[in-house]
């Protein structure tokens, strides 16, 4: 079960393709309902083989009914109905590329090849061609993050094929698979001069397609231009009211965007074909990067990733070795269940160096990698944790968690507002392992073998504003006791942790808080933060109390360390409400977790007014004072009833709450006026009349751990093109504005810092400055360049982040910008197979077929000018392959395939993949064309 909640901003914009996001008429298809369904459907499928592979049973029915809590489940090995499973990473992914896919609207409103508007059929299947290339190489390099972003974008505009051209008129019920066959020609293309259209008469654009183009079977596509109603004469238009040549002969459109369009009789079957091509181009990437690293790409994991961030400095030795006990228990309980971390990330800093980053599904590699870390040297004091928690959060998959050891203040305290622009952005958890904070003195000598100073409070207060930010903790423990300290990380390794409750007091003060147990909940878990004087109380819905003082007591287990006390719930037959109240001066925080499958997500995103008056995702912070709304989706249920919505400011009293709108399928419009400046989070609550619930609805409440927090400095920026070649500059325009009650203050004047950087350390240009003059419409300009090396490796990723700090340095915001590094791919052949010979002695009698073997043999090709053949797999078989490379006549590489198997396994489906990711196929059949059976 999943809430999702997405923050809705008003812009102004338009669209003109399938809805982005949402269907306001109720029932038309947007591209998140088709990205969605494809992949559902995909990726279903590929567990479905897998458990054949394996022989295991799989009885989902696989149609357009699904959602990813069922596909979770059935691709789970163990999905019974009783086990702990979550589908937020799931919907995670699969969220990030429909709001790709929404973006493109946004960032490529105006370009015809993106939308396969005016005929441009060549330069909308090259980016298809060249964003899928992208994202094999993004994948190849373990890049998932940045493949799903390329992904979303390559599939807008390949959907928006059928519903801007007239392929569904043409008669045809199948994708049109030359859009992603490169080395295949276009045909049968309107000529520029053909005349394809006719008035529409009335209103009624049903016949307004010219009969002889279709009896000939040409294809063609709307024109639009919403500043112009010039287009070829007799040419065909997109239509609607935005489209200026669609009032000009010949009058009307062809679009199929929506049940309104002109051609709105047909908007369900191309939206089908949508679905079924995006399938087909899911299956070409599933093709040449396997099943294992599609199914990543695509997020299907129920555990997340482990990553450390490790400082290896002189007296780092302790921590280490506590670091590498902590993850190797985590690994050695873990593996091969359904809670193995999906992947392992590490990244080692000190001073003057940081990283590289390891990461690894491979959890020995990962073993390896620890053992390897010693701590010397150093230098001074100050170490570069902020540049090694860079690279973390932007490797990472978004909603990661996140662990730094470290026992030295930020020499790199500069990347501040960078890496809470980035927490922000990622939704990802950080909490710091500080050791020695509190000592009087650091037990840490210099390269000169002078005494240093210990990390003063201010140092520390560094890390605890990130970790606040990032809905983290700053556990602050001498190094003796860090090994208690560290249960917090074997605690998050759970599978389906959720936060339930989450405040912080600075400056402290003595409060009570209450929050819901519900009956989903299990094995929960509540951390206090604070100064060695705090004490506190528990109070359970029936009254039962345990004070601080008491190790073990009838509500839960309490163990100490440093600043840290860690309480295990006895919640079993306690479901209602608790309450803890606190007695402390001094900054303290109290967070609430446990496991449950009812968890949720969130997405700011930006209105657009227009054609379609949809949404896209907007980066960075929500404007100080302006009105907000919440779009909340139930999905994996109907036993959940969303009743509130709060942004909830988790450090004081402020709580804005919002008015629900049912919208029907489980979704709610929360709308907020006038958010206040502030940090806020946010809170739902509702009731849950699921069977695990008593007799009456169980009443439930989630917390977010990311702060939102509020500006009155709107960043915005667009690159032209998120694709960029080695050895290229790409500039970056920018804007920067001010506000006033959340509306931009076309009067306002000022002087604002700039930072851009950038988590790959590339070459980059930015202003230091920008200045809003007087006259200048509240708005000021600059550009920011990139430049990526000659040498960076193809599926590369890079994150950019650019600020704007005003003068009093009180109020920041930001734009975080992702680029793939992609080469040109000039290698569009597939690899060829040619059968050699089939040789097989099975009997008749399929009783004897175990007891005789039958042997395929085949060459494989890239071609002379190819880039080699770098995978066979089998994908149908259970056999034995062999190969063997021999040199053709043509001086080609030639790969000899012999595969053997039982005659009771009578056929053999092999996967050969170039090194580029050309995948060969049949045109016909979709699977490989190398392939053999018994005859």
């Amino acid at each position: 079960m999943l809430l999702m909640v997405v923050v809705v901003l008003s812009l102004p914009g338009f669209i003109h393709s399938f809805q982005p996001l949402f269907s306001f008429d109720g029932n038309s298809t947007t591209h998140r309902d088709i990205t969605q369904r494809a992949v559902l459907r995909k990726t279903a499928e590929v567990c479905r083989d897998i458990a054949a592979s394996e022989g295991r049973d799989f009885s989902l029915t696989i149609d357009d009914s699904l959602s990813a809590d069922m596909v979770q489940r059935a691709c789970s090995s163990t999905g019974t109905s009783t086990s702990l499973l979550s589908s937020v990473l799931f919907q995670t992914a699969i969220a990030n590329m429909y709001f790709s896919n929404a973006k493109v609207d946004v960032v490529y409103a105006l370009s015809e090849e993106h939308h396969f508007d005016d005929e441009t059929f060549q330069g909308g299947r090259d980016v298809i061609t060249a964003g899928v290339s992208a994202v094999k190489a993004s994948v190849k390099l373990e890049n998932f993050v940045a493949g799903r972003w390329t992904l979303g974008r390559v599939l807008h505009t390949l959907q928006d094929f059928y519903s801007h051209s007239n392929w569904v008129e043409l008669g045809n019920n199948a994708p049109y698979s030359i859009l992603i066959r490169p080395d295949q020609p276009l045909e049968n293309l309107a000529d520029p001069s053909t005349p394809t259209c006719r008035n529409c008469t009335g209103g009624n654009c049903a016949n307004n397609l010219l009969p002889d183009l279709l009896q000939q079977g040409l294809l063609t596509s709307g024109y639009f231009n919403i500043f112009s109603s010039a287009k070829p004469t007799g040419k065909c238009s997109h239509g609607g009211s935005f489209d200026k040549t669609s009032k000009r002969d010949p009058v009307g459109g062809i679009s199929k965007d929506d049940v309104g369009s002109s051609h709105g009789s047909l908007h369900h079957k191309a939206a089908d074909l949508a679905v079924n091509a995006t399938m087909e181009l899911l299956e070409d990437i599933r093709g040449a990067v396997g099943d294992k690293n599609f199914l990543r790409l695509m997020g299907l994991s129920q555990s997340s990733v482990l990553c450390f961030v490790i400082d290896t400095t002189g007296s780092m030795s302790d921590d280490i070795a506590e670091a590498k006990r902590v993850s190797f228990d985590i690994i050695d309980s873990k593996r091969g269940t359904q809670q193995e971390p999906s992947a392992y990330i590490l990244v080692p800093f000190n001073d003057p160096g940081f990283g590289p980053l390891i990461m690894t599904t491979n959890a020995d590699v990962f073993k390896d990698s620890i053992n390897m870390l010693s701590a010397n040297g150093g230098g001074d004091v100050p170490e570069l944790c902020l540049s090694g928690l860079q690279l973390a959060l932007t490797a990472a998959p978004p909603s990661s968690e996140i662990f730094i050891f470290t026992d030295a203040p930020a020499k790199d305290a500069h990347l501040k507002s960078t890496i809470t622009a980035l927490i922000e952005s990622t939704k990802s958890v950080v909490t710091f392992m500080l050791t020695d904070v509190l000592a009087s003195r650091r037990r840490r000598r210099s390269v000169q073998g002078g005494i240093s100073r210990a990390m003063s409070q201010s140092d520390a207060q560094l890390y605890r504003d990130l970790a606040r930010a990032s809905g983290g903790q700053a556990i602050e423990v001498t190094k003796s006791d860090l090994s208690v300290a560290t249960s917090v990380i074997e605690d998050s390794s759970a599978s389906a942790v959720v936060t339930v409750f989450q405040v912080v007091r600075n400056p402290g003060i003595p409060d009570n808080f209450t929050f819901t147990v519900d009956g989903s909940l299990r094995n929960m878990t509540a951390y206090v933060t604070g100064a060695s004087s705090l004490t506190f109380s528990l109070t359970s819905p029936t009254g039962v109390s345990q004070s601080s003082s008491q190790s073990s007591g009838p509500l839960a287990s309490l163990t100490t360390a440093g600043n840290l006390r860690r309480l295990s719930l006895d919640t079993d037959n306690q479901t209602g409400s608790w309450q803890i109240s606190v007695n402390s001066n001094s900054p303290y925080s109290v967070k609430v977790t446990g496991q449950s499958s009812v968890n949720f997500i969130y997405n700011l995103v930006e209105a657009h007014e227009g054609a379609h008056g949809d949404f896209s995702l907007k980066e960075g912070r929500p404007l100080s004072g302006g009105n907000a709304s919440l779009l909340v989706s139930v999905t994996g249920s109907d036993t959940v009833k969303v009743t509130e919505v709060t942004l909830f400011d988790s450090s004081g009293p402020t709580e804005v709450n919002g008015s629900l709108q049912s919208k029907g399928s489980g979704n709610f419009l929360v709308t907020f006026s006038g958010v206040p400046p502030g940090d806020f989070v946010v809170r739902l609550k509702g009731e849950d009349s699921s069977s695990t619930s008593r007799s009456a609805p169980s009443s439930f409440q989630r917390q977010a751990s990311t702060q939102i927090k509020t500006s009155s400095i709107s960043v915005t920026s667009q690159a032209n093109n998120t694709n960029v070649e080695p050895g290229s500059t790409v500039s970056i325009p920018f804007t920067v504005t001010t506000s006033t009650n959340g509306v931009v203050n076309d009067s306002a004047t000022g002087t604002f810092t700039v930072r851009a950087n950038n988590d790959r350390s590339y070459a980059s240009t930015s202003p230091s400055t920008v200045t809003i003059a007087t006259g200048g419409g509240g708005a000021a300009n600059g550009t920011v360049t990139l430049t990526v090396p000659s040498t960076a490796a193809s599926g590369t990723d890079v994150t950019l982040t650019i600020e704007a700090e005003n003068a009093a340095a009180t109020d920041v915001n930001y734009a975080v910008l992702r680029f793939s590094v992609a080469a040109k791919v000039t290698d569009v052949t597939r690899p060829v197979c040619q059968e050699v010979s089939t040789s097989t002695s099975c009997p008749s009698s399929s009783s004897l077929c175990a007891s005789s073997q039958w042997e395929f043999i085949a060459n494989l090709t890239d071609g002379i000018n190819g880039t080699g053949i770098e995978s066979i797999t089998v994908r149908q078989g259970n056999g034995t392959l062999n190969t063997s490379t021999v040199a053709g006549a043509e001086g080609e590489n030639i790969t000899v395939a012999t595969y053997s198997a039982s005659c009771c396994s009578q056929n053999v489906e092999l996967a050969v993949v170039d090194k580029v990711g050309n995948v060969g196929r049949s045109p016909l059949s979709r699977l490989c064309e190398c392939r053999g059976t018994i005859r």
